[in-house]
């Protein structure tokens, strides 16, 4: 069996304690903590009101307006996470071989705030014919856990594959 390196060469952070690696590691540093009562909502009809949410995060800075509109915050946040780890490394992609390059993000579910959004929508309207018809069009797209690696490597333009011996 042949042993197989993998090199970490930037870093990327998208944060309940800062948008980029600067403001993420300062706030560590500090002790900071990202946990404070729910602004996405109101929390007041349950028991916990608190959580760690990302707050000020600019998606518009990565990808474009229409980009921005079609993709779940997961994706938004792992594009960002991607490109400012490819700035951090310094590496120059257009120099290197894009087909042993690839992306790795680990991600436990995606897309929570595109399936409430959609689904609310569908409960709102009575008639089900009319409410199946409202649901975007980009509901499953944004929303499978594998978006997030998939969107980041094809806005880096990696193509590398996972080759067995």
């Amino acid at each position: 069996m042949s042993k197989r390196r993998v090199v970490l060469t930037g870093v990327g952070a998208v944060t309940p304690v800062g948008n980029n690696v600067k403001d993420f590691w300062e706030a560590l540093l500090s002790g900071k903590t990202g946990v404070a009562r729910l602004t996405a909502f109101d929390p007041s009809p349950f028991s916990s009101q608190i959580a760690a949410e990302v707050k000020g995060f600019d998606a518009t800075k990565y990808m474009t307006p229409k980009q921005e509109r079609r993709f779940d915050p997961f994706v938004k946040f792992a594009i960002a996470a991607a490109k400012m780890a490819v700035e951090d490394s310094g590496l120059d992609l257009g120099a290197i071989n894009m087909e042993r390059a690839g992306v790795y993000i680990g991600s436990g579910i995606g897309g929570l705030h595109t399936i409430e959004v959609e689904h609310e929508k569908y409960l709102r309207i009575s008639d089900e014919h009319k409410a199946a018809s409202r649901i975007s069009p980009f509901l499953i797209p944004m929303l499978i856990v594998n978006m997030a690696s998939g969107m980041a490597s094809i806005e880096l333009g990696s193509r590398g594959r996972i080759q067995r011996s």
